[in-house]
């Protein structure tokens, strides 16, 4: 029986996947591992440990390089929270659109005050809005958030404009034709009325909101981020908001520069924080990280290309190896010299990894995968 540590709490919806392990938050020397936001860059990673499971999109909290040298996948849920953070970001729309937060403090300081309904009516001409229909919103990024926010946003009556030099085909296919494509970042923040941030944070995003961008907006513009802190430069938005250049800034991810300051939002990072994003992220996580352990099967994986084949054979071999020339052959030639058949095999790579299944008709034996494991470039081998 395999163990999976638990790091976080995790959604029970993964308890019926892991049925037939040993899952819990005290297992010790894990074959796997489910986290959320634990952070793992100074976890000591056993030489068990084959795979890592994050029941979220971000994996920041993960070393990455280290993780791929001792050939353990990371895998992450792309798309399982996307709903949750797509109507999140929806509503702080109407909520700065419609003022909602100034005006329910208003009307909370009338408190004890005689008269209220005249009040309400005498004071309610400050917090006049606008409606959400006929604006222009520029979506940053069309990833699984940002395309449902992007064909939401239209179907309430938005103008929407996209930019993501990066757009997968599938994203590509699921986006409404009435968004219009931008190859201009800078253009896309100078026109629109909202700016929703869903890009990843990397060296090249960071503070890709900054002074020359943020100053670019529309006066009467909101910037919101409920993607990665990181990717505003704080000192530049405070200074911007402070000179008029926009609206308001809505977070998801506070800090101490930005909590408590006139003209923005901050939320306490909960835009994936419902009973359904757990829910799925709990379920999608376990089914990918069983399925490579079971199975050798890879999909949404941060580190190593994907890979699907269904098992044939009598075992099957799953190896990460360098992407160098002649690996594959000097493998198959150790099978082919014990005589054995290969009823089925695949093999792709990702940057400098590589990744094969290769299914065989009769187990092969200590010696063999011991030798499969010393030949150059072979990062680890597995028996299935």
């Amino acid at each position: 029986m395999k163990n999976i540590l638990k790091l976080n709490e995790i959604s029970p919806v993964a308890d019926k996947i892991f049925t037939n392990y040993n899952y819990s938050k005290e297992c010790e020397n894990p074959h796997g591992i489910m986290l959320r936001s634990f952070n793992m860059h100074e976890y000591e990673m056993g030489d068990n440990l084959l795979a890592i499971a994050r029941a979220g999109a971000g994996v920041n909290n993960i070393p990455i390089d280290k993780c791929t040298e001792k050939g353990i996948v990371v895998f992450n849920t792309p798309g399982a929270n996307a709903n949750a953070v797509k109507e999140l970001v929806l509503c702080v729309m109407f909520m700065a659109a419609r003022n909602l937060l100034p005006a329910t403090k208003w009307v909370t300081s009338l408190k004890g005050e005689e008269g209220v309904e005249k009040l309400v009516e005498k004071g309610k001409s400050a917090f006049v809005g606008s409606e959400l229909a006929g604006k222009k919103l520029g979506v940053v990024g069309l990833g699984a958030i940002g395309t449902m926010l992007a064909n939401t946003a239209v179907s309430l009556g938005m103008e929407v404009v996209g930019y993501d030099p990066f757009i997968s085909v599938d994203s590509a296919w699921k986006i409404s034709r009435a968004v219009k494509h931008s190859e201009d970042l800078n253009a896309l923040i100078s026109e629109c009325d909202f700016i929703s941030l869903h890009i990843p944070y990397n060296a090249d995003t960071k503070h890709m909101m900054n002074a020359e961008r943020l100053s670019l907006m529309k006066k009467n513009a909101y910037l919101i981020n409920c993607a990665r802190g990181e990717l505003v430069d704080d000192d530049a938005l405070l200074k911007c908001l402070s000179e008029g250049h926009f609206a308001g800034y809505i977070t998801d991810f506070p800090n101490a520069k930005v909590i408590d300051k006139e003209k923005i939002i901050a939320m306490p990072h909960i835009g994936a924080s419902t009973g359904e994003a757990e829910d799925n992220c709990a379920f999608m996580a376990a089914k990918q990280l069983t399925d490579y352990l079971e199975n050798g099967n890879i999909t949404n994986s941060v580190n190593f290309p994907s890979i699907k084949l269904a098992k044939s054979g009598a075992q099957r071999l799953s190896i990460i190896h360098r992407n160098v020339q002649s690996v594959l052959s000097k493998i198959t030639a150790i099978i082919s010299e014990l005589g054995i058949n290969i009823s089925n095999m695949s093999s792709t790579s990702k940057k400098d990894t590589a990744y094969a299944l290769i299914d065989v008709d009769e187990p092969l034996g200590k010696d063999a995968i011991n030798a499969i494991s010393k030949i150059n470039g072979v990062v680890r081998v597995r028996a299935i």
